[in-house]
């Protein structure tokens, strides 16, 4: 089986986990009530799958679906505003074909980019605990294993960069977590070939008081492209 065939399959064990009850019975709940703005909506309410292409050099890993972006949509960083400030980088940075992401039939594509996320269900005040990331860490090592171009991780935030380096830990390869200190433009080479980009998360939190800015998060983009040879 090819490459994509076996991403895809494995987006549909995604979809279809529940190893965290916790999540399961939250995303659900979210998507039952529903947020006064989307009332119209039928929200996607599960796992969210990954996103991208599957011959992809780059992969920007995030935290987890927004309750009522991702988690609404069921597609990574589409329908909130950390997705109203990404895609429009990565659309300038050619990794996107269009810089608005509203939905899963709005026609966007992804060109040496795979978009996924250390947590695959919205969680609680978007805080997943210590066991419900452990639970999701196969799918990580799994899709790295499958994506066999990859050559460069866009860290999204703190907890994407230290799911990261478990990953690395968990395959043997990362023998000491000491040197890898998380700061926005880090930039480390990991032992399995890989490089490791940090950047701050892209939430309303982060962009609305500054400590990211656009300017900051197209020169993370720009040198990954550089340092994946694209």
């Amino acid at each position: 089986m090819g490459g994509a065939g076996t991403l895809s399959v494995l987006n549909e064990r995604i979809v279809a986990c529940e190893f965290c009850p916790r999540l399961c019975a939250y995303c659900a709940e979210v998507a039952r009530k529903r947020r006064r703005a989307y009332a119209e909506w039928e929200y996607w309410g599960r796992p969210v799958p990954s996103f991208g292409d599957p011959k992809a050099r780059v992969m920007a890993l995030g935290l987890a679906p927004g309750a009522h972006g991702s988690n609404r949509t069921g597609r990574p960083f589409t329908g909130d505003g950390s997705g109203d400030f990404l895609y429009p980088v990565l659309h300038e940075t050619g990794f996107a074909s269009q810089p608005a992401a509203v939905s899963r039939d709005d026609g966007m594509k992804l060109t040496g980019l795979w978009i996924t996320s250390v947590a695959r269900c919205a969680p609680p005040g978007n805080k997943p605990t210590p066991e419900e990331l452990r639970n999701c860490a196969p799918w990580l090592d799994r899709e790295i294993e499958l994506l066999t171009n990859l050559h460069v991780v866009v860290c999204l935030g703190r907890i994407a960069f230290d799911g990261l380096l478990a990953h690395a830990a968990r395959a043997g390869k990362l023998a000491s977590r000491a040197r890898f200190v998380f700061r926005h433009g880090a930039e480390y080479s990991l032992p399995d070939g890989l490089t490791a980009l940090a950047s701050y998360h892209p939430s309303l939190q982060n962009t609305n008081t500054g400590k990211l800015t656009r300017a900051m998060l197209l020169a993370v983009f720009k040198r990954a492209r550089k340092l994946a040879k694209m």
